[in-house]
């Protein structure tokens, strides 16, 4: 039991005079009226949201506000375009912005019409500096160190240009000096304006001041609130901290406070009294059940080992936002992940890689000493162990599945295992003239051809996979697949003379013959590159990998459609399709035509079938042969004309003919017309 420890708590710790007045604006607005919502939680305090959110002012996104509500806005601010949108939508707005963050507002408005270039100390994916930036006119841009601003005034070229220097009202102040000395070098025509908050400034001094005297600090504030993160950065580099949003948090650090005889307690703006005030009760009564026998200089010995650049780390993740991840080295240093090196997969917010309380191995990219952050990266761990598998699947002739994350000069890059594959356009085109693009995002198998272990390095083919894919699908269709099977396959060309259909990395063809029953039709009538087909196996060539394909079905031939439905002796319509000099041909249905022998066409002497029958004409007549073997049909139009009249026309006939029969022998006309319908028998359309 530890009598004798001290619990120290900073003045300043706590709301600060911008929060403290956005928190009793909403209590006075509930007090008034209903119908009250935050633009955004009000502060980065879950408690006090919760408890707001119970009293009836619940938090909402712009896109969420209705007419007729009262929008308060945070004490982090917004930008112009923000009113005038709460404006259009019918609200009512009550503006809480911090009386130091509308200065800051002001001077970028201001500055930012005069021409100049604004550059701001902060995070940009805070809403303060958001609301800031939305304030210029003019360019304007986010940083965080010395190292970011040099990287900013080269890459925007920003030397000759007028430029404003403004922070984040919870800036480092430290970090901040440190920057405005390096403006001033680097920027021929600047301004700058010192715009942290006293307050913030004040807190920052009076955390570190604390720590110094204690042999443990506690930070008590939200895991997403910018300042919190900043006292808890300055603490952690003279004694051990720990960072907690509640009292509750503290039972989960009971094992680390054997032998502790001082404590600090500050908080971050965004924490009320009341919350302070119950962590320090909750750590006077944590202490006073403490086991004695904890090694407190061996655990201290454990927090100040050193760290450098390169070194293997394991941390545990203590929060998570959009941009970064904070965790806990177990040192007096804290770690911070930035989103561009927890994977590779640009896809994947931070939340999608980790959670609260996961350990990490991690290597250590960048050391501040100042700040007591440590940059860490998790991507170069995976990538490492991830080269492992590259160089073993190398040796195991493998096959790999990645995504292509990047379309570069010369190839392709994929992401497998935290690695970057090379893939060189050879090696990654199914074909010549293949757009590399059209693979960017998307999952492809590949094998590696090449490593070099020493630049961690690594060269990958696509196409080897495909090649040996296709080789196996061949393989195995032609030990497995008869000539009469039913296949299903996909159009993959057409021709003039054919269709190619691929039956799954193997290629058949539909002869024009085989695709369709109407042989006029072209094979792009009938069919369209991507259909899905089934087609029956006509021919296995399994010498030349040739297979000959069907499309048509046997239900669909015209002539066995015809035999079922039409007999000798029917009468039916049919449409005149082409004429000759002994007769016409006429279409009973589609794929099926019939002969009218010109001496069937009427009941007296034709000389010219075009004088009687027109192509496209529909004329009635009589079925009266039908050939089976053959495929040949007979028609007759004369024999639906009356019988008398029939029997009139052949008298006539035989009056007109006499003079010629004296001239020829008389079975020479039966011979002629026998002879000309056997030479047109072939022209009769057979099924």
């Amino acid at each position: 039991m530890l009598t004798n420890c001290k619990i120290s708590v900073a003045a300043t710790a706590g709301f600060c005079f911008g929060v403290d007045n956005a928190v009793k604006i909403v209590y006075n607005e509930l007090d008034k009226r209903n119908n009250v919502v935050t633009l955004g939680p009000i502060i980065h305090n879950s408690d006090v949201v919760e408890d707001l959110r119970r009293k009836g002012a619940v938090p909402v996104e712009l896109e969420q506000v209705q007419r007729g509500q009262t929008v308060i806005i945070r004490s982090h601010g917004v930008g112009l375009d923000v009113y005038k949108k709460l404006e259009n939508a019918g609200a009512e707005i009550v503006d809480a912005t911090c009386p130091f963050v509308a200065r800051i507002h002001s001077i970028a408005f201001e500055k930012s019409n005069e021409g100049c270039t604004v550059l701001i100390a902060g995070d940009g994916q805070h809403p303060e500096v958001m609301g800031i930036m939305a304030h210029c006119m003019g360019e304007s841009y986010a940083f965080g160190s010395c190292e970011e601003l040099e990287e900013l005034v080269r890459d925007k070229e920003l030397g000759g240009k007028k430029t404003v220097l403004l922070a984040q009202t919870t800036f480092n102040r430290a970090v901040w000096e440190d920057c405005s000395a390096a403006a001033n070098k680097l920027l021929s025509n600047v301004e700058i304006f010192q715009t942290i908050c006293n307050a913030t400034n004040e807190r920052q001094r009076e955390t570190a001041e604390l720590a110094k005297q204690s042999d443990l600090m506690v930070i008590v504030g939200g895991r997403h609130s910018s300042n919190t993160h900043k006292l808890y950065s300055i603490a952690q580099q003279y004694c051990t901290s720990v960072l907690v949003e509640n009292a509750k948090e503290l039972s989960q650090i009971v094992p680390d406070l054997a032998g502790v005889r001082s404590v600090g307690i500050s908080a971050g703006a965004s924490t009320p009294a009341y919350i302070i005030k119950e962590v320090e009760q909750t750590m006077s009564d944590l202490l006073n059940n403490v086991d004695e026998e904890f090694n407190w200089e061996e655990e201290m010995e454990k927090s100040l080992k050193p760290i450098h650049i390169g070194k293997r780390v394991t941390g545990t993740v203590l929060s998570v936002n959009n941009n970064e991840v904070y965790v806990d080295l177990g040192t007096k240093q804290q770690g911070m992940i930035p989103a561009s090196e927890l994977t590779d997969d640009p896809s994947k917010k931070p939340e999608d890689v980790v959670s609260v309380g996961d350990e990490l191995d991690l290597i250590v990219l960048k050391t501040n000493d100042q700040d007591g952050v440590v940059t860490l990266s998790k991507k170069k761990v995976d990538a490492a162990a991830g080269f492992e598998k590259i160089v073993a699947a190398k040796e195991a002739d493998e096959v790999l599945t990645g995504v292509v994350t990047n379309v570069i000069k010369g190839g392709v890059l994929v992401s497998c295992n935290g690695v970057k594959v090379f893939v060189p356009a050879s090696q990654a085109a199914p074909k010549r003239d293949f757009n590399l693009d059209e693979l960017l995002k998307k999952e492809v198998e590949f094998k590696i051809l090449e490593v070099n272990e020493a630049k961690q390095r690594a060269v990958g083919s696509i196409r080897i996979v495909a090649r040996e894919a296709k080789a196996a699908a061949q393989t195995k269709f032609f030990e497995n697949t008869q000539p009469g099977e039913e296949v299903e396959g996909v159009v993959k060309s057409i021709t003039d003379y054919g269709v190619f259909v691929d039956l799954g990395g193997v290629d058949g063809l539909v002869r024009r013959i085989d695709l369709s029953w109407n042989r006029d039709k072209h094979p792009s009538e009938v069919v369209s590159v991507g259909d899905k087909i089934t087609v029956r196996i006509k021919d296995i060539d399994t010498e030349n990998k040739k297979i000959s394909l069907v499309y048509k079905k046997d239900s669909e031939n015209p002539w066995e459609i015809f035999k079922a439905n039409y007999e000798a002796g029917q009468v039916v319509k049919a449409k005149i399709v082409s004429i000759t000099a002994f007769g016409a041909f006429a279409q009973i249905i589609e794929g099926i035509d019939g002969l009218i022998h010109i001496s069937q066409i009427a009941n007296k002497r034709v000389d010219n079938v075009n004088e009687i029958l027109t192509v496209g004409e529909e004329v009635e007549c009589k079925i009266t042969e039908i050939d089976p073997d053959k495929k040949r049909i007979s028609l007759s139009i004369r024999a639906l004309l009356p019988e008398e009249e029939d029997v009139q026309a052949a008298e006539q006939e035989a009056v007109e003919e006499a003079p010629a029969a004296q001239e020829a022998p008389a079975q020479e006309e039966p011979a002629a017309q026998e002879a000309a319908e056997q030479a047109t028998a072939d022209e009769t359309t057979d099924a």
